[in-house]
């Protein structure tokens, strides 16, 4: 028996509309934010939140004896990263392959 596969496949059990599914399951990318969102446990500010009067304690550490800084990526790597050498500093095995 051939089968028509450009025929629609509604059956009885499908006569549940559109808007009936979209009332059943909630609407994950609305724009509201739940205040008790487990996702946010320690408050911190969302996006698009004021935050220019707050004042960051950052402690910047210079490289250590033991580190470099990869004239590739510019980051700043442990000497067990080193792939090799140029005139211009070290590369670090990521940049190299």
């Amino acid at each position: 028996m051939a089968t028509d596969y450009d025929a629609p496949r509604k059956t009885d059990d499908d006569s549940e509309s559109i808007e009936a599914l979209k009332e059943r399951v909630p609407d994950k990318m609305s724009g509201s934010v739940d205040v008790e969102d487990s996702d946010n446990p320690a408050n911190f500010e969302l996006a698009g939140a004021d935050l220019s009067d707050l004042d960051l304690d950052v402690v910047v550490l210079p490289p250590q004896a033991d580190e470099f800084t990869c004239v590739s990526c510019f980051l700043v790597k442990h000497r067990s990263q080193v792939d090799h050498n140029t005139k211009l500093g070290a590369i670090c095995l990521e940049c190299a392959a």
